[in-house]
């Protein structure tokens, strides 16, 4: 069983930064690939990063390219997602999540095994 933690998520004015950290504990950290999502009111939840932990691999979506920066410390379990230039539009609860099969990097949520309960993000104009 593998247990993810979010945190690090609060109120930050547009332009603003945040960072956020996703705990991992209960197995094997090394081998998986890590993905953050977001969901705002009413929409689907998307994948924003990803880092594949074994080589350090990562993926953004365009929106996030240039902005967010997925990384990880496989020493402490932890996964991070630093967030600059914040805009309203990133408002969501951000969810980390693992995919615990050693290949590419996933965009779908049903490719990833476990979640974390979410940090909410708000973003104020």
């Amino acid at each position: 069983q593998v247990q993810l933690a979010e945190s690090g998520g609060g109120l930050v004015q547009a332009g603003g930064s945040l960072r956020l950290s996703c705990a991992v504990s209960g197995r094997s950290f090394r081998n998986y690939v890590m993905g953050w999502f977001r969901q705002a009111p009413g929409k689907e939840r998307e994948f924003v990063a990803g880092i594949r932990l074994g080589d350090g691999a990562t993926y953004y979506t365009d929106r996030a390219k240039g902005r967010f920066t997925i990384s990880r410390d496989n020493p402490e379990n932890t996964v991070y997602l630093q967030m600059n230039s914040l805009k309203p539009d990133d408002t969501a609860v951000y969810y980390c999540a693992a995919d615990t099969w050693m290949g590419g990097i996933a965009t779908t949520s049903s490719d990833y095994d476990y979640w974390g309960r979410g940090t909410q993000v708000t973003v104020s104009s």
